[in-house]
Order: C-alpha cells, then structure tokens, then sequence
C-alpha cells in the first residue's frame, strides 16, 4: 500500500533547522502565520513520529489531515 499523503498545520513559521527533519514533506508559509507541511507518510507510527518531534520542539498544533492526490494536482 503506497504512502497517504498527508498535510500537517501548525502555528507559527518553522525555521529551516527544523524543516531539514521533514525531508520528504514540502514546506508552504501561509501569511496567517501557519506552516503546512505536505507530503507522503509511510504509515500510522511515522505519522506519530512527526506529530511527536513537532510536540517536543513545543510547536502548536492546528490541524492533521489526509489528502487525495487529485486534490494536490489540481492545485498546481
């Protein structure tokens, strides 16, 4: 089964030491002050794995959410 994508928002721009840990995700900064990263997750425990590491660096939350892939081309 192929990677969901995936796209994450959080609160507040993530600085380039912090997005080189996202390598496959592509980063966008919304002028709202959010960042979301877009992009494929293996799987559940990678997706925990994300969701912790931005827990520990203390960056809020705002939204976890699946993304078709026609939704994704259609933006572009």
């Amino acid at each position: 089964m192929p990677p969901k994508l995936y796209e994450v928002k959080v609160q507040g721009h993530l600085e380039k030491h912090r997005i080189q840990t996202m390598e496959q995700l592509s980063v966008h900064y919304n002028p709202n002050g959010q960042t979301v990263l877009l992009g494929p997750i293996a799987d559940q425990a990678a997706l925990y794995g994300l969701l912790n590491r931005l827990r520990d660096s203390g960056i809020p939350l705002v939204s976890v959410n699946t993304v078709e892939v026609d939704t994704v081309e259609g933006n572009r």
